[in-house]
């Protein structure tokens, strides 16, 4: 098989497609044909070596994915397969989902992890309400787009930030009902169209925009931190809960959500529902061959990316 390995943990020039023996299944795992494999933020963590993500080297990067089953053709998507940037990929059985009819196997691999953790975010993390107000962060980016899209589903209003006007327009076709292009005054703009403040902001910034969130908020509100691609904020002092009007803040991790094959499947039948249904519109905005996982995620970290990217074996 062809993979995309690392040596050493660095930035993008780490990565390096080779030759491999095809991996071995184990107990209760198949080999999976990769047709496509998520680009994540996980996965630059993983090549950096940051917890909790850092491999024993050498490793083929990547966890998310869609293929058929060797031997049987079955259509399946997963979301935590290590070595995914590959042409085949073993799998354990319980951490595949079956991939339902109308959905194209590559939408499947790119709606897995980020349409889950938008799932989660808008049922779980702050289960919205109607007319609820929200501050969606990089509301043009694979889990932005998603979370505007869920939100209005359930009635709720979203403030969006995104780095560019052009993002900003993709914000609005998504849903958002209002766009601050660059992250400066999005707390008085929210509070200004809310009457109150937001009733969660969706973070998956960190450091640069994490102190303005919590001003962001209306009293009760949710802080739900769920990445961290400027940095992690500084150290929280736990008065300013209080000071801000007995805030809530949370850190949650999609392996949480997924943490049973049950409850990964409920998850992510859900999504794919939605897919299926017409319902949620995944946007693919870059596809590249294994051959170019570097520029891939020299792309991801240089914000200059919308929606999902793809890399195809």
């Amino acid at each position: 098989m062809r993979a995309v390995q690392i040596d050493r943990t660095g930035g993008p020039e780490v990565l390096t497609l080779r030759d491999l023996p095809d991996p071995g299944p184990g107990d209760g795992q198949v080999l999976v044909d990769v047709e496509a494999a998520g680009v994540n933020f996980r996965d630059v963590y993983e090549r950096e070596g940051r917890p909790p993500y850092g491999p024993s080297l050498p490793a083929v990067v990547g966890a998310e994915g869609a293929g058929r089953v060797v031997g049987t053709g079955e259509r399946v998507a997963w979301v935590d397969a290590p070595g995914s940037y590959a042409t085949r990929v073993a799998v354990s059985r319980e951490k595949l989902v079956p991939v339902p009819d109308g959905v194209p196997t590559e939408v499947a691999a790119a709606v897995m992890l980020q349409g889950c953790t938008a799932h989660y975010l808008t049922a779980e993390s702050h289960p919205v309400a109607e007319g609820d107000w929200v501050v969606v962060h990089s509301a043009a980016g694979g889990v932005g787009l998603l979370l505007t899209q869920l939100v209005r589903m359930r009635g709720g209003h979203v403030l969006a930030t995104t780095s560019t006007e052009d993002k900003a327009e993709l914000a609005r076709a998504a849903g958002a009902d209002e766009v601050v292009v660059g992250y400066d005054g999005f707390a008085e703009r929210v509070r200004a169209l809310s009457g109150t403040g937001a009733a969660a902001v969706y973070d998956g910034v960190g450091r640069a925009t994490f102190d303005e969130g919590l001003t962001a908020l209306r009293p009760t509100g949710r802080m739900v931190l769920y990445g961290a691609s400027s940095g992690q904020p500084e150290p929280l002092q736990l008065q300013r809960l209080a000071s801000h009007g007995s805030l809530y803040v949370q850190r949650p991790t999609l392996g949480t959500y997924t943490r049973t094959p049950e409850l990964l499947r409920s998850l992510a039948g859900a999504v794919l529902g939605l897919v299926a249904a017409g319902r949620l519109d995944v946007r693919i905005g870059g596809r590249y061959p294994l051959a170019q996982a570097a520029r891939a995620h020299e792309d991801l970290e240089g914000r200059r990316t919308t929606g999902k990217l793809l890399l195809l074996p």
